[in-house]
């Protein structure tokens, strides 16, 4: 498959490098009340630190921190709230687990910049810059590490549906013209994300992970967040507690096509899946992509 972009398979940052030859995987640590896994919350910063030190020790590389839910139907956070749940949270991992990658998950420009501010080292942005003004600016002008997620409208938008005429197409078209721009800045630190769950119905999902090979050609390391959503929960008619078996199946076939992120809850499963097939593909196996 030749790339439409140029390619980087890593992502650099105050001198250190984060590279993706072999997946990597990105815990999520949820500081609200109301995220839609209960066993994702953090209440309290002993908590942060307990729960960190399990996913590092279980294989994450990447800790995303999230200040703001963003499940359907999710009650409004303003923006000193958010900053006032993450910036403790953020300053603690970066004291407690120096190695490791902190994700600030937000779509607010100001929350991003505290969040880096107190150490934090990528910006996954749900509202692929549409949400706030100047994010693509800050980011490309800074080289700041930048996860670009397709959504379409405002937050309290991000659950509606489009009317794609072809979602894979479409999402790939929305993805490609802000990658476009970032690349003409000189801008290398670059994921890509293709929004599971946000702007896209049940179908739009599977659709979208059945051509996952396709937005590698994007010329960015791809990362999957599918991890006891919604789109595995009312296909198969579990809970996000029943999902974890949905969820390693659907993370297992997101590696073979492509997928260089894994962000998910359960990071001790998912590094099994991981190592899994690596070793196969020690034997030949091949990506699917």
């Amino acid at each position: 498959m030749n790339p439409l972009f140029p390619t980087f398979h890593s992502i650099q940052f105050l001198g250190r490098v984060l590279s993706f030859n072999k997946p990597a995987l990105m815990g999520i640590l949820n500081c609200t009340p109301d995220s839609f896994f209960e066993d994702s919350r953090v209440n309290s910063l002993q908590a942060v630190v307990e729960k960190a030190e399990k996913m590092v020790h279980a294989g994450a590389m990447i800790l995303d921190v999230g200040g703001h839910s963003t499940r359907p139907n999710a009650d409004p956070v303003t923006m000193e709230e958010e900053i006032a749940r993450v910036i403790p949270v953020i300053k603690l991992l970066v004291k407690n687990f120096p190695e490791i990658w902190i994700s600030i998950d937000t779509y607010r420009l100001e929350v991003a910049q505290q969040a880096f501010l107190a150490g934090a080292h990528i910006f996954n942005d749900i509202g692929a810059g549409n949400m706030d003004e100047g994010i693509l600016e800050w980011v490309s002008n800074n080289q700041i590490p930048y996860i670009l997620s397709h959504s379409r409208g405002k937050y309290n938008e991000v659950h509606s549906l489009p009317n794609y005429l072809n979602v894979v197409e479409d999402v790939w078209t929305d993805l490609a013209k802000k990658v476009q721009f970032l690349r003409s800045k000189s801008f290398t630190n670059l994921i890509i994300d293709p929004g599971f769950g946000f702007s896209k119905s049940l179908d739009d999902n599977y659709k979208i992970m059945a051509q996952l090979p396709q937005f590698k050609e994007l010329g960015a390391p791809l990362m999957v967040g599918i991890s006891r959503k919604t789109m595995l929960c009312k296909f198969l008619n579990i809970s996000s507690e029943e999902a974890l078996n949905a969820t390693t199946a659907m993370n297992s076939i997101a590696l073979l096509l492509g997928a260089d992120i894994l962000r998910v809850h359960d990071v001790e499963e998912a590094k099994q899946v991981i190592d899994l097939v690596e070793k196969l593909k020690k034997y030949g196996l091949s990506n699917l992509s």
